[in-house]
């Protein structure tokens, strides 16, 4: 091996040969999630965008506030989020 194909080995991978590749984020929950300071994730509420007519103002106020993601949702979360937000 010459030192030409040494230093293209090196450009292809920085991180050493034996080394594990990035997990990906995936950026449709990336968009769509945000994190606290204590690590607890935050989601818009459905229903806000249309047909608010016959939504009181009550509801309609409440569906403009965050919503703290369900437990039995946090594994499939953290998977798809795997270096938090």
């Amino acid at each position: 091996m010459s030192s030409q194909d040494a230093a293209q080995e090196m450009v292809e991978n920085p991180y050493g040969a034996n080394s594990m590749p990035k997990m990906k984020t995936r950026k449709s929950a990336a968009k769509r999630f945000k994190q606290t300071g204590t690590g607890k994730f935050m989601h818009n509420r459905a229903n806000g965008r249309h047909i608010l007519t016959k939504k009181s103002a009550k509801r309609k106020r409440h569906l403009g506030h965050d919503s703290q993601v369900r437990a039995t949702e946090m594994n499939r979360l953290r998977a798809s989020l795997p270096y938090g937000l």
